[in-house]
């Protein structure tokens, strides 16, 4: 097995790399290879996609003719898919829906999965895998040690037609067999529906495994850590799992849960980001050291940019119908671009709603920096989930606890505004000190915050509350398991159902 594993790390068909200077090339044959597939699909006829294929310039005819598509707009054609239609905007029928529930807020969306996303999906996995097996530091037993998948249910909902649940839960379905022995837990345990259930499975068979590499959200990993070291009356995760090495995660920032995780650990784990949502794998952590993930540009996704700034979007993050998209040729290192997508899931120039930016401008690398729904520009203060979450942690920090969660609403105040935090802490804090040195890293991160601040953003108010009263309130909602994550900015009614929740 290890030679088998140690042959596919070193195989030239799993190109790591692909140069800037053919980035642009290999997206547009990505474009053309996407609307060929889809021509005779029914979006693909209403489109035109036949005649684009056959324009001088196929990506500006492409943006010309195909509008900005939201869920809401996407819905009205995959629905269809999921009553069974065939040929609506991928040709044949689709068997998978990824079930994404994300945040707390709002009903389940239904993401289309055909198996040519579910290819691409497995091509990601296997990209980043090789690149954790070429890292230096990894030991060479690493690749012959067992891995521990956190996700959903394999037990997947069936209407009768198609096949629905979490994006995890499918795609660890359709686990390659030359992994099928390595990876953790069993079949009949990522069946299980029950979230707590599938949990204490996962603890008491935790001592028959010899893990050397975790995946999931930061926030169920620790969890489950913390119960295994509490249920063996243990020091540390690797007490149960010495060879315990690699850890990667992906959707949130790992700072808020990166010292609590190392806190159950005696050995450094490697951390690696991931970029896999329920539409699609698109980028990956190449190396150990760098600071974003390389795009995958040739894998069944064509990328737009929409620069994400008052020109393009309103106060509450829809696009304009105005907005202007940019491919990758023409991206900048620095700028907050929201993504677009059209993907071999028949996703057409889809908002996925979130915002990242280019770090990395020759190797195609970016970090997520937020949502378009998730950020507080209540009077000018464009303040970023990175900014809040990167605000918090150093204040966190000075005051020597530990804060995995937090969440902000933007509030009307004596006739003006003002921002109410909610931040989860290990240990008591002296609020106003906290609140005093919150406000003033916030300054320092953001020069439109701070000029609010000083006109129309009249106070912050400050609750700290236990780390774990987040995950309760996701329990009330029915939304634990392992792909909910807890919204970093409240609005509408959520915010009255969490603030009912506290005083209970």
């Amino acid at each position: 097995m290890s030679s088998i594993l140690k042959s596919i790390t070193d195989s030239p068909l799993l190109k790591l790399s692909l140069s800037s200077s053919r980035a642009y090339s290999r997206q547009q044959k990505v474009l053309k290879k996407l609307l060929l597939r889809a021509g005779n699909s029914a979006f693909g006829k209403e489109y035109h996609y036949a005649d684009i294929l056959f324009s001088d310039n196929v990506i500006h005819d492409f943006q010309k003719l195909v509008p900005y598509h939201t869920y809401k707009e996407m819905n009205s054609w995959w629905s269809r898919a999921y009553k069974g239609e065939k040929d609506v905007c991928w040709p044949g029928k689709v068997k998978y829906f990824a079930l994404s529930s994300g945040t707390s807020e709002g009903a389940s969306k239904y993401i289309p999965v055909t198996k040519q996303m579910i290819r691409a999906i497995t091509r990601g996995s296997m990209r980043q895998y090789v690149s954790i097996g070429r890292n230096k530091d990894v030991p060479g037993e690493f690749l012959t040690k067992q891995m521990l998948l956190i996700g959903g249910s394999t037990d997947l909902y069936f209407n009768g037609t198609n096949y629905s649940g979490d994006l995890s839960g499918i795609t660890t379905s359709n686990v390659p067999l030359l992994f099928q022995s390595l990876t953790k837990p069993e079949m009949h345990i990522r069946a299980l529906k029950n979230w707590e259930e599938k949990i204490e499975h996962i603890v008491a068979e935790a001592k028959n495994w010899d893990v050397s590499f975790v995946a999931g959200v930061p926030a169920w990993v620790q969890i489950i850590f913390e119960k295994i070291i509490e249920h063996y009356k243990v020091q540390t995760i690797h007490d149960i799992w010495p060879n315990l090495k690699v850890y990667t995660w992906g959707g949130v920032s790992i700072e808020p849960y990166r010292k609590s995780i190392d806190k159950l650990c005696s050995k450094p784990l490697q951390y690696w980001e991931t970029y896999l949502a329920s539409e699609g794998f698109f980028s990956y952590q190449s190396k150990l050291d760098s600071k974003g993930m390389k795009l995958l540009l040739n894998n069944g996704v064509f990328f737009e940019f929409i620069p994400f700034d008052e020109k393009n979007f309103d106060s509450d993050g829809n696009v304009l119908k105005t907005a202007q998209a940019i491919t990758i040729k023409d991206v900048k290192k620095g700028v907050n671009y929201a993504l677009v997508i059209s993907t071999c899931s028949g996703a057409w120039r889809y908002l996925i709603g979130d915002t990242i930016e280019f770090v990395n401008i020759k190797n195609n690398e970016i970090k997520i920096t937020g949502r378009t729904k998730h950020y507080l520009s209540m009077c000018g203060e464009h303040l970023s989930v990175e900014n809040m979450t990167q605000a918090v942690q150093e204040t966190a920090e000075a005051f020597g606890v530990l804060s995995n969660e937090f969440t902000v609403a933007g509030i009307a105040y004596e006739g003006r505004h003002a921002h109410d935090w909610y931040i989860g802490t290990d240990k008591a804090v002296d609020i106003p000190k906290f609140k005093e040195m919150l406000d003033k890293k916030l300054c320092e991160l953001n020069d439109d915050y701070c000029v609010e601040r000083k006109h129309a953003l009249k106070d912050i108010f400050i609750t700290c509350i236990p780390n774990e009263k987040f995950n309760a309130f996701l329990n009330t909602k029915g939304k634990q398991g392992s792909q909910t994550k807890f919204p970093r900015v409240l609005k509408g009614n959520i915010y009255e159902e969490w603030k009912s929740f506290l005083k209970q």
